[in-house]
């Protein structure tokens, strides 16, 4: 699991940009650790009820690591510390209300969970569940995102 620093998400911003036809998104992986062994929090959609981490569009003002954060809080309803260091990229297909798809890039960021809260905005729509990486790993379909979630240790961020 490699840690990008902030002065490096420019480049992939720019990499991941609409000029290569792709949107760009910030996602969280919320974790906490449990008798020393790293868990992190799943959520499903909303459409297809598959399981994801929360991610969600740029938000004006926020820096990635707090529009993450925001989507945690939103999603899944996830109080924590946003790492600004992005522990890794993936794409994914997003289907549009209108039937297209477009791809967007999804830049990573581990939030370390205080509280997980009973009433947030999706609370009803989505499910949430804490499992191992490997576990996670195997509940998601994007294999980008299953691979960053299998190698992902909560321990080499401190």
């Amino acid at each position: 699991m490699g840690l990008q620093h902030p002065a490096d998400i420019a480049a992939m911003i720019k990499a991941a940009g609409k000029k290569n036809g792709k949107h760009l998104q910030y996602g969280a992986v919320p974790f906490r650790i449990v008798d020393g062994k790293t868990q992190v929090l799943l959520i499903t959609s909303r459409r297809t009820h598959r399981w994801i981490v929360p991610k969600g569009w740029p938000i004006t003002a926020l820096k990635p690591h707090k529009a993450a954060a925001t989507e945690a809080w939103e999603e899944a309803g996830v109080r924590g510390t946003a790492s600004k260091h992005c522990i890794g990229v993936y794409s994914y297909p997003k289907l549009r209300k209108n039937g297209r798809t477009k791809i967007c890039t999804v830049l990573l960021f581990p939030i370390e969970v205080r509280k997980l809260a009973n009433s947030f905005p999706e609370r009803g729509q989505r499910k949430r569940k804490w499992l191992r990486p490997k576990r996670a790993a195997a509940r998601i379909e994007n294999t980008e995102l299953a691979k960053i979630i299998r190698r992902f240790d909560a321990q080499l961020l401190r």
